[in-house]
């Protein structure tokens, strides 16, 4: 299990995509910053500010400086668009093939992990636990430090950094819809103690105060529930495709078939009238966090 949908490396089997293997492997920061020192380079022999080169490649000045300076992975067809406008002879595209390793991921979820990086939309439900995106440092600790078989210190702070590394998503794709679809009583289980899950609780009323950030909590009493298979992902690509993520115990299935993904959407679908709204939502977060 990787304790909160976000592919962590820890005993997780992969049968993600066309198959997975367990790697325990990170990925050097400085291989992050390598290749932001090459596409620097080549924009500077084109005499390219980063606010004129960005829009050439289709992405924000901010994302283009994000990766120069080695803090987040480039979004799939960056490396492509960024070697034929700075006319790199294939050097950007080759750094690029190192970067297929994040560090703290499972090898099985770097496919879906890179696809949140220029995702439209991002829907999730899960009735397990608190979604990675959502968590704080001290419940994510939590969750590490609870791992079976027994994690070492330097993989717990691994696989931390790779999630807080992860959860800037939400704020610096200011145009990706991310709606999350909560069980209750992932917070009424006080995972880490009545602190965490008030701090917890505060995190996510902040973040569901950003435009893009939707939270809705599905009630412990609910009649009718279309979620009951357990949890999954949906997002949107730029191109307007859409795939899924399902993760059990021990692996993740990462789905691209038409019909499944019907059934996905429709499900999803179905639980967003069900759960609360937006405004109850945080009403009911706000009593639980006040009754701690």
């Amino acid at each position: 299990m990787t304790h909160g949908t976000d592919g962590i490396d820890s005993t997780t089997y992969g049968t993600f995509g066309n198959g997975g293997s367990r790697s325990g492997e990170p990925e050097p920061q400085y291989i992050l910053k390598m290749f932001g020192e090459v596409v620097k380079t080549f924009r500077k022999r084109a005499r390219l500010t980063q606010e004129q080169f960005a829009p050439l490649v289709g992405y924000s000045p901010e994302t283009v400086a994000s990766i120069e300076q080695g803090r987040r992975l480039p979004p799939p067809d960056f490396a492509e668009r960024a070697d034929c406008v700075l006319d790199a002879f294939g050097v950007i595209l080759a750094a690029a093939k190192h970067l297929t390793r994040r560090k703290g991921l499972a090898s099985w979820f770097r496919q879906w992990a890179e696809l949140e990086l220029s995702a439209l939309s991002l829907y999730t439900y899960e009735c397990r636990l608190v979604p990675g995106l959502l968590q704080t440092p001290a419940y994510a600790r939590t969750l590490f430090t609870d791992q079976l078989p027994p994690l070492g210190d330097e993989q717990i702070e691994a696989q931390l950094a790779a999630r807080l590394e992860r959860q800037r998503l939400l704020r610096e794709r200011p145009n990706t819809s991310f709606s999350f679809i909560l069980e209750e009583h992932l917070f009424l289980r006080d995972l880490g103690g009545e602190e965490v899950t008030r701090e917890l609780l505060d995190h996510i009323l902040d973040l569901s105060e950003l435009r893009n950030v939707d939270v809705q909590i599905m009630p412990l009493a609910r009649h009718h529930h279309a979620g009951l298979d357990g949890p999954m992902q949906l997002l949107e690509t730029p191109d307007h495709q859409w795939f899924g993520y399902l993760e059990g115990q021990e692996h993740g299935q990462f789905v691209s078939d038409l019909k499944v993904l019907s059934a996905l959407q429709m499900r999803c679908a179905s639980m967003r009238s069900q759960a609360l709204s937006l405004d109850h939502s945080k009403s009911l977060m706000r009593q639980m966090r006040g009754a701690r």
